[in-house]
């Protein structure tokens, strides 16, 4: 598969921690023959050690990064090598389609070398990239700009720079790819470039004349030569008018390269990745990533028809997607952002049909949707405590229970073995699984929504959910009859669930390759884990995803659980299963999962949805570039390592051990929603690092049934005691009296 997304496969259906205090819902008994590797806890043994140091090793050789504003229409992109690539009109085209691309480079022999690539700060998009020549390098730095006299506009100032010499002459050239003809005029001050006719917009202005050639690869525009010194480069100053301006508007900033820059820099200086009163201070490439995440979430998003909606990425998903859309919302508030969430949350329920069925960019046969959109109204209220708009959406949520209570009973009167078992009807599986099929995913899902919403209803005493819980109870016991029946071994021996029925033919074409992998399609599975809590740990399905997700481990990530079934991965799929390895205690295999997600990014804080795997010969790229389900799913476990709601539990420092610590260096949350309220925490070093202390506050919310700390901090530092509130041990836990909401907790060497 080469140069799709996921969604390209739309188009074929319209043509141990917490271990001991477990969740509410009846544990299903495991198969006879059932494999289990567990510790005493009832949970998958740990990893040992391995490097973790967060390093880009794993980076991507191709990428593209976003540069323009929060909430900007103009989604302005650069790529690995310096170019900017623009027009990708969103869903229906390639990924790498760009209509207008502009590269960089100068005269000469040699072939340009990118030698380095950076954002001038993880906060701010102003992206520098130097390009090597054996005698010289070009220095582009590239940023976008709102003037109020100018508008929006894109801007690039290149810089020669000699290497071996103290004076060179030097041409640069801009190599501009385009469908249009376009009209070059050039005066003895400045080139300005017209797409189409010469009364079409204004792409270009610079600083400079300039000739004209022509190459294979497109226009190539050649600029006024000149020397470049040690002391002073060879500069130009390169404009991309983006709402249609005239040169008029732009003649006076041609002029201040530097002061435009400057003012760039002072509206992301200035910028908070924050909002309210969150805030998070956290050490080195975590607090990096985090401040960078918030941008890239903020840059993705767009208003569209008058709402305000949190997009998945700049090109092939610039759009609303449901499932995305839950974890990229949860990611906004816990950044702070309660007010827009608010906004993306009523975008999402604006998009459900008459009949209670929520359609969104998935299509119609993505069942799950309707569940997601219910399980997110649930996660949205408990994270801002207020569950007015939840009832006022009563009808509407009824309805969409109503929707799958029915497509679950045409399916059974059909002919499926879905229906046969009781389940929804066939459906797009996503995550690899294209077409519709006899699958689990939907079915999962929605298990996950309806028992969001049944407990969210027993909680609010809403007596119109009767009906909902027990469909909720229906469907969870048809699911695990199903899956008993639908359990394979794997080569190894253990086994697990496969997202994809043995009865369907692909398990058994001719030519191997094009099977299934075990692993494909077990997201949502991963999804119903947690934050789902559809099952308890100790599950024989749990039991068996999570050894499936630890077998098919390549570069510290699951591998091949996508869309590339061979030689890839799907790169923001490694936090769905660090989630399940956190929840489950297993916070060695969650750190390791983490980071290598984390050495996956770009070295500009960013992801591909898929990438190939290093040495493969049979992948390539798929999906949008920056991917913000994988930005929201980075907040998502920052997060959760320091504090994660495990049901009615709240376990603080859950993924804390030796590599956190070693910095000695605090990790801050300050007013953080949870269901249990806003929690603010702050773990920082005793005098002499001799050890640790945090310092902790629960703001007003229902009672958790445990507030849950470890007992250990790494293998170094021991639990000694617990100030203002009261606390026991309780095997590798450490209890803490679940009503007092302000105490410090300490760990000593």
């Amino acid at each position: 598969m080469k140069n799709v997304d996921r969604r390209d496969f739309l188009a074929v259906l319209s043509a141990g921690l917490g271990a001991t205090v477990l969740p509410r819902d009846v544990t299903a008994p495991a198969p006879a023959n059932q494999v289990v590797d567990a510790t005493a806890e009832g949970v998958a043994v740990e990893t040992q050690d391995r490097p973790a140091a967060i390093d880009f090793r794993y980076a991507p050789l191709a990428w593209q990064t976003a540069y323009c504003f929060p909430d900007d229409h103009h989604k302005s992109l650069i790529g690995q090598l310096g170019e900017l690539r623009y027009g990708n009109p969103g869903r229906g085209k390639p990924l790498y389609y760009f209509p207008e691309i502009v590269k960089f480079s100068l005269l000469g022999m040699e072939a340009d070398k990118v030698a380095s690539q950076q954002l001038e700060a993880p906060g701010v998009p102003i992206v520098h990239t130097r390009i090597d020549r054996p005698e010289a390098y070009l220095e582009l730095t590239t940023f976008a700009t709102n003037d109020p006299a100018e508008g929006r506009v894109d801007n690039v100032i290149m810089e020669v720079w000699p290497r071996t010499q103290k004076e060179l002459h030097a041409t640069p050239l801009l190599e501009i790819t385009t469908g249009h003809e376009l009209q070059i005029t050039s005066t003895a001050n400045t080139t300005t470039v017209n797409l189409g006719e010469e009364a079409g917009s204004l792409f270009l202005v610079i600083n400079t004349s300039s000739g004209n050639g022509q190459t294979g690869a497109g226009d190539r525009l050649v600029l006024k030569d000149g020397v470049t010194s040690g002391d002073r480069p060879l500069t130009y100053f390169c404009r991309f008018p983006q709402e249609g301006q005239g040169l008029e508007r732009l003649a006076d900033g041609l002029k201040r390269p530097e002061h435009l820059l400057a003012s760039a820099r002072d509206y992301w200086q200035a910028w908070s990745p924050y909002g309210g009163k969150v805030s998070w201070h956290l050490p080195d490439r975590y607090g990096q990533f985090l401040v960078a995440c918030a941008r890239n979430i903020q840059q993705a998003r767009e208003v569209r028809d008058g709402k305000l909606t949190f997009q998945v990425g700049p090109t092939v998903y610039r759009g609303l997607w449901i499932v995305d859309g839950n974890f990229i919302l949860e990611a906004a508030r816990y950044l702070g952002y309660d007010a827009d969430a608010q906004q993306g949350l009523e975008t999402e329920w604006s998009r459900q049909n008459p009949d209670g069925q929520i359609v969104a960019s998935a299509g119609r046969e993505h069942w799950k949707d309707t569940g997601i959109a219910m399980f997110t109204m649930v996660r949205q209220a408990e994270l801002s405590q207020d569950w007015s708009y939840f009832r006022k959406m009563t009808p509407n949520v009824l309805r969409a229970v109503d929707f799958l209570r029915d497509l679950r009973a045409q399916a059974r009167e059909g002919k499926s073995l879905n229906g046969k078992y009781g389940l929804l009807p066939p459906g797009f599986g996503d995550g690899g699984l294209g077409g519709i099929q006899d699958e689990f995913t939907n079915t999962l899902w929605v298990l996950a929504g309806l028992r969001a919403v049944t407990r969210a209803a027993d909680r609010l005493k809403l007596p119109e959910f009767e009906s909902t819980g027990e469909f909720y109870h229906e469907l969870r016991s048809s699911f695990f009859a199903a899956a008993r029946k639908e359990m394979r071994r794997y080569k190894t021996g253990f086994e697990y669930l496969p997202m994809l029925m043995n009865e369907d033919p692909a398990w058994s074409l001719p030519n191997k390759w094009d099977r299934p992998r075990p692993q494909t399609g077990q997201w949502a599975l991963s999804h119903a884990i947690y934050p789902g809590l559809v099952f308890d740990k100790q599950d024989f399905i749990v039991q068996g995803h999570i050894k499936l997700m630890q077998a098919c481990t390549k570069e510290d990530v699951p591998a091949e659980t996508g869309w590339l079934h061979h030689g890839g991965l799907w790169t923001y799929n490694a936090p769905f299963v660090a989630h399940v390895y956190l929840w489950a205690g297993l916070k060695d295999w969650g750190r390791m999962t983490f980071n290598g997600f984390l050495n996956h990014a770009s070295p500009l804080y960013c992801w591909r949805e898929e990438q190939p795997l290093r040495g493969s010969l049979v992948a390539g790229y798929v999906g949008d570039m920056p991917h913000n389900w994988a930005s929201a799913e980075c907040v998502l476990y920052l997060r959760h390592m320091l504090a994660l709601e495990d049901d009615e539990d709240l376990r603080l420092l859950a993924g804390i051990g030796d590599f956190e610590l070693l910095g000695q260096d605090p990790f801050t949350l300050d007013d953080s929603p949870t269901k249990f309220g806003r929690v603010s925490m702050k773990l920082e070093p005793l005098d002499r690092k001799q050890g640790w202390k945090l310092i902790f506050k629960r703001g007003t919310g229902p009672t958790p049934a445990s507030v849950q700390l470890p007992l250990y901090l790494g293998r170094r530092f021991h639990f000694v005691g617990v100030e203002n509130a009261p606390a026991h041990q309780k095997g590798n836990i450490v209890l803490v009296a679940p009503e007092t909401t302000s105490w410090i907790a300490t760990w000593k060497a």
